[in-house]
C-alpha cells in the first residue's frame, strides 16, 4: 500500500510540475513540441519494452476492433496534449488546470451517457454545482472557459476508450506514439525542409536536451502512476489525482502570476465544492457498515 500510494502520489506531482517544463521550451511552437514528445516518447518506450523484452501485445493490435480503438485513441491523446501544450505557453495555465479539475465529473457524465451507468443523487448534485461554477466564469468573463472543456473532454474521451482497452498503460501508450509517429515524424521532416525545425536552429542545447527529455518526462510518470493504480485503492487514487491540478493551479498563480480575481475565485470555488462533495460521497460509499454483533 505504501509503496503504491509513493509511486501514485509521484505520477501526479510530475504531471503537475508539467507547465514548468513547457514553459522552459516556450520559445518552440506548441505544434512542434507535440511532435518531438511524440518522437522522443515512442524511442524511450521502445527501450522500455526491449529491456523488458515485452513484445506478445504486438499480436493484439492486429485484430481491428483494438487498432481502432486505439487509432482513436492516439488522436485524442494528442488533441489533447496539443490544447495543453498551447494553453500553459499563452499565460492559460489556471484555465488549463480547471479542465483536469472537472475532468472526473466528465467521466461519471460520459459513464452515464454512454455505458448506461446510473448516477447517485449525489453525483447529479456534483455536476449540477460544478455546471454553475462554470456558468459563473462563463458570465464574468464574457466567453465560454473553452480551453477548460476541451481539456476535460478530450482526455474524458481518452479515458472512456482506455477504460475498456485490451492493452495495459504501457503497451498502450507505445501503441498510441507508434500509430502517430508517421504523422510527426512526416511534419518534423517538412520542416527540417524549409529550415523551421526548432531542435536545429535554437541556438540553445538547454532546448535541445529538454526536447529530448520529453521521451522520459512522458513515459516515467504513467509508468509510476501503473505500478501505483494496482497496489492501492480507487479511493485513495481518485484522491491523489487532485495533486496534479492543484499544482498547476498554484504555478498559474504564484509563479507565472496570471491573473486571478475574486470573482473568479467564486466561480473556482463552486467547481472544488463540487470535487469535495463528490470525492466525499465515494469514500462514504466505500466505508463498509460496521457488522452487527
Amino acid at each position: 500500500m505504501r509503496s503504491g500510494i509513493v509511486s501514485a502520489a509521484l505520477a501526479f506531482l510530475c504531471w503537475g510540475l508539467f507547465p514548468i517544463y513547457f514553459h522552459a521550451i516556450g520559445e518552440v511552437p506548441a505544434l512542434q513540441i507535440l511532435a518531438h514528445r511524440m518522437l522522443w516518447s515512442l524511442g524511450f518506450l521502445l527501450i522500455v519494452l526491449a529491456l523488458r523484452r515485452q513484445w506478445k501485445w504486438l499480436n493484439q493490435v492486429r485484430q481491428p476492433r483494438v487498432f481502432f480503438s486505439f487509432v482513436a485513441s492516439a488522436f485524442l491523446l494528442s488533441a489533447n496534449w496539443l490544447a495543453y501544450i498551447w494553453a500553459v505557453n499563452n499565460g492559460h495555465v489556471i484555465e488549463a488546470s480547471l479542465g483536469y479539475f472537472i475532468n472526473p465529473l466528465v467521466n461519471i457524465m460520459f459513464g452515464f451517457l454512454l455505458l448506461k451507468e446510473r448516477m447517485r443523487p449525489a453525483q447529479w448534485g456534483a455536476i449540477g454545482l460544478a455546471a454553475l461554477g462554470v456558468a459563473w466564469l462563463t458570465w464574468q468573463s464574457g466567453t465560454v472557459p473553452w480551453i477548460a472543456l476541451f481539456l476535460a473532454a478530450s482526455f474524458g474521451g481518452y479515458g472512456l476508450l482506455r477504460k475498456t482497452a485490451a492493452l495495459g498503460a504501457l503497451e498502450g501508450l507505445s501503441f498510441e506514439t507508434m500509430v502517430l509517429f508517421p504523422v510527426a515524424a512526416g511534419y518534423i521532416g517538412w520542416l527540417t525542409l524549409h529550415g523551421e525545425n526548432m531542435f536545429l536552429t535554437t541556438p540553445s542545447d538547454t532546448t535541445r536536451w529538454l526536447l529530448i527529455a520529453a521521451g522520459p518526462i512522458t513515459a516515467i510518470p504513467l509508468l509510476l502512476f501503473a505500478s501505483g493504480a494496482r497496489q492501492i485503492p480507487l479511493s485513495i487514487l481518485g484522491l491523489l489525482q487532485y495533486l496534479s491540478p492543484t499544482m498547476q493551479f498554484l504555478l498559474g498563480v504564484l509563479l507565472f502570476q496570471e491573473a486571478f480575481s475574486a470573482d473568479r475565485l467564486v466561480g473556482f470555488a463552486m467547481i472544488w465544492a463540487a470535487l469535495a462533495l463528490f470525492a466525499g460521497e465515494g469514500l462514504l460509499k466505500r466505508v463498509p457498515a460496521p457488522q452487527k454483533t
